[in-house]
């Protein structure tokens, strides 16, 4: 059975006289889509504070549902022109959860040397701006094992946004987000466990030049457009670079951050 509340807002929080205040729908994100949905449950079900979904995917939700009404908290049936208005885009899958977001962590170099010391690699984007290729190197980071990423204060930089989760399909519920303000002086902080290794169109070495590494990997992309900052190159150790037919300049970042993924890190 389905609960019934109102929206636009939706006030039914918890028991009556229990004096918790109601969420600020400013500071939840949409979390679209059955995939995105399930992680974030699985994962982290606390966060949820809403949920709505079309008639088609009542059969996947009951759990979630269960979950929800013992936590006083309300989901409810809509059709799909409602379901646009909820999710903020028609990309939503007939799905959506209002969640309170993953919080992006400072990013700390003495920690990261730990990290090192087990092997693993770890992968920083400094600009890339597009949320849609933030959510897929994401997901691609999930689906090879990729548990970090760190984001630099570039002013490009995307965040975490419902876009984001979306095409990440869960993977940020799997990859966790830190920030690194001042990105070179960082990279120059981490020589000392990585070998930092930035990704450019011209001037670099094959992947298989990095294969034998003496380090772990710090692979390093840029923004879309302008690539890798020069403080940001100045800092690097090595430039690694695709080489391809030539029938076109370039890859989409998302789509070379999932070959460098694979073939350095995973």
């Amino acid at each position: 059975m389905v609960r019934k509340i109102r929206h636009q807002p939706v006030r039914t929080y918890g028991k009556p006289g229990a004096g918790r205040p109601p969420r600020d729908d400013r500071k939840l994100m949409h979390v679209a889509g059955l995939d995105a949905v399930q992680a974030l449950f699985k994962t982290a079900p606390e966060r949820i504070e809403r949920l709505f979904f079309e008639e088609s995917m009542k059969g996947h939700v009951g759990e979630m549902c269960l979950t929800l009404a013992k936590a006083h908290k309300p989901y409810r049936v809509v059709r799909g022109d409602e379901m646009d208005k909820v999710a903020g885009t028609a990309m939503h899958g007939g799905i959506v959860a209002m969640a309170e977001p993953r919080p992006v962590l400072e990013f700390d170099t003495a920690l990261a040397a730990e990290w090192a010391k087990e092997g693993e690699g770890l992968l920083i984007l400094d600009g890339v701006g597009n949320p849609h290729n933030l959510g897929a190197i994401v997901r691609t980071a999930a689906f090879f094992g990729l548990t970090r990423i760190v984001i630099s204060g570039h002013k490009e930089q995307a965040t975490p946004s419902d876009a984001a989760y979306r095409v990440a399909r869960g993977g940020l519920e799997h990859v966790t987000v830190f920030k690194a303000e001042r990105l070179a002086d960082v990279l120059k902080r981490l020589k000392k466990d990585y070998l930092v290794v930035g990704a450019a169109l011209e001037r670099g070495k094959p992947v298989e030049a990095y294969w034998e590494a003496a380090k772990p990997i710090a692979l390093v992309l840029g923004n879309e457009e302008e690539g890798l900052p020069r403080d940001t190159i100045a800092q690097c150790d090595g430039i690694v670079m695709l080489e391809g037919s030539g029938a076109v300049q370039s890859l989409n970042v998302a789509a070379t951050a999932a070959i460098l993924i694979h073939e350095l890190l995973a």
